[in-house]
């Protein structure tokens, strides 16, 4: 096994086998610094909804797809069905949010458990039809590269590039809405727009990732690397980039280690690295760490 494991990491183990790890990492990469700005605008807890809410699109483009005689498997179909129940999620919350006095984590809240309550029950009527099982769409639920094809792997790797450029084009917007939303107002620029244009990224972030992590981790993606990077730098730029680092890493060698190791379920065991490199900046992280602070206190209790 560790042969196997050193060939996937080194992107040995096959053409096929090492796409799917680029792109993974691909993806690692694109959820860690969109993750920041969710993380700074306290939009974590939104991200998790949006990830719930793809169920049901999962199983509804599925189903659209079986009963017009198309391939349900496809993954371009499956991902376009949580895109539009996801952005749909988006329009509930944004709603419940402007025409209710409910608070945003009130209405997350809800959006989530109906969405997912209805994703399990469309889920329940795509095991009744006369395909193979759940049509390997239980692996939405935890993730799986095992079934990624080729052209599937350099499609999310190709999307999840263009994310990262989007995300450095509106760089500045996000930064100081995140920081100052009054002197963004002030010069021109618009916080509900980089709130919308967050959201998209995030929404592009989670689908991308479906595949990979599954719904239920999803988040993780936008979460454990970017909180690891905020110990290593009190500056954005420097965050974003350690993140997008973070998230690359975790991901590959998460891919890496299922790739090797055939009964790891690859999702589960992406986000248990990045946990890992979380408790690792937790203790070592330059800026935040807990040894670097320590010595530091150290340091100035016996200067002269």
């Amino acid at each position: 096994m560790p042969h196997e494991l050193l060939a996937a990491l080194f992107f040995q183990g096959g053409y096929n086998t090492a796409v799917v790890i680029i792109g993974a990492a691909a993806l690692g990469a694109a959820g860690g610094a969109v993750g920041v700005f969710a993380m700074l605008r306290g939009r974590a807890l939104v991200a998790d909804a949006i990830s719930h809410a793809t169920l049901p699109g999962v199983a509804l483009g599925f189903m659209a797809a079986y009963f017009l005689g198309y391939s349900g498997r496809s993954l371009f179909v499956l991902l376009g069905g949580a895109a539009l129940s996801a952005a749909a999620a988006v329009f509930s919350i944004n709603a419940i949010r402007r025409h209710t006095r409910l608070k945003e984590d009130a209405a997350v809240a809800s959006v989530l458990g109906v969405f997912f309550g209805l994703g399990i029950a469309l889920l329940s009527i795509v095991q009744g039809l006369p395909t193979a099982g759940q049509a390997g769409l239980d692996a939405f639920l935890l993730g799986s590269t095992a079934g990624i094809r080729l052209i599937d792997a350099a499609a999310l790797a190709a999307a999840a590039v263009l994310t990262l450029l989007s995300l450095a084009l509106v760089f500045k917007e996000l930064r100081v809405a995140a920081f100052d939303p009054v002197y963004a107002q002030a010069h021109g620029l618009r916080p509900e727009r980089a709130d919308a244009i967050l959201l998209v990224l995030v929404l592009i972030a989670v689908v991308l990732g479906l595949r990979t992590v599954g719904l239920v981790l999803a988040v993780a993606l936008l979460v454990i690397a970017p909180a690891a990077a905020r110990f290593w730098s009190d500056r954005l730029g420097i965050i974003v980039l350690v993140a997008a680092g973070l998230g690359a890493s975790g991901a590959w060698l998460g891919a890496s280690l299922s790739a090797a190791f055939s009964n790891l379920p690859a999702g589960a065991t992406i986000v248990l690295v990045l946990f890992v490199l979380f408790v690792l900046s937790f203790i070592a992280g330059a800026a935040r760490g807990v040894v670097p602070r320590y010595l530091r206190r150290m340091n100035g209790a016996v200067a002269p």
